[in-house]
């Protein structure tokens, strides 16, 4: 599958219109909604896409006050990777009763940080380290815990314009040793990035920064979801 990840603050209402009316033509499997940092209203720019398109609309959330309750879902982020209460509980805290007042679908995602060769907004907004892009072994133990403690979901993420995606190694050994979906994100530029990451073991594969400087490329892109 194939999600197309949207940050309010980095589109023009123009921009979305355009993005719009090319994924209504050549849908995706879903829209993810969010950004490490965010000022802009998330809500109205799900409500743009709710009333434009029929496709899955998915909250991505940086954190807690990036919730709207008219999201088809949300990916209720623990990040696994770090060691800061915050983004392991602290912020679920705070929006929990607003999302269970919701009727919002709740897809709790072990949310796993891979170094992609230079600091990202993830890493600095969340105040936690990367794992290094080539110890396979601890993105491995860090899923298969993420899965025992109850995430349905387990994303690797390279985060945001990250120089290099999370390897194929680490994608095919993380696949291998869990029974939940993998999303794969972060640093896919090109055909042959994501059809990697597909061949590797990627259930979903997210694409964001890319498209936000040129989104004429989505069409190719999408080319190699339907060529599997």
């Amino acid at each position: 599958m194939l999600a197309v990840l949207i940050d309010p603050d980095k589109v023009t209402p123009l921009s979305l219109t355009y993005m719009v009316e090319k994924m209504k033509l050549m849908p995706p499997d879903f829209v993810f909604v969010g950004g490490s940092l965010i000022h802009e209203s998330v809500d109205r720019v799900i409500q743009m896409l709710k009333t434009q398109m029929n496709i899955p609309v998915v909250l991505f959330p940086g954190n807690a006050c990036q919730f709207s309750p008219n999201a088809d879902a949300i990916l209720l982020l623990s990040l696994l990777s770090g060691r800061n209460p915050e983004y392991l509980i602290g912020q679920h805290v705070l929006s929990a009763c607003q999302i269970k007042r919701s009727k919002v679908e709740v897809l709790s995602t072990g949310y796993i940080l891979i170094d992609g060769g230079k600091p990202t907004s993830v890493q600095y907004i969340s105040n936690t380290m990367p794992i290094p892009h080539d110890k396979s072994e601890i993105a491995i133990a860090t899923a298969i815990a993420g899965e025992l403690i109850g995430n349905k979901l387990i994303y690797l993420e390279g985060g945001s314009g990250a120089v290099n995606p999370v390897s194929a190694d680490m994608i095919e050994t993380v696949r291998a040793n869990i029974s939940v979906p993998l999303i794969v994100g972060g640093g896919l530029r090109t055909e042959g990035d994501i059809c990697r990451a597909y061949k590797a073991g990627a259930d979903i594969v997210v694409v964001g920064n890319i498209l936000e400087k040129n989104f004429e490329l989505y069409e190719s892109l999408l080319s190699v979801r339907n060529s599997f």
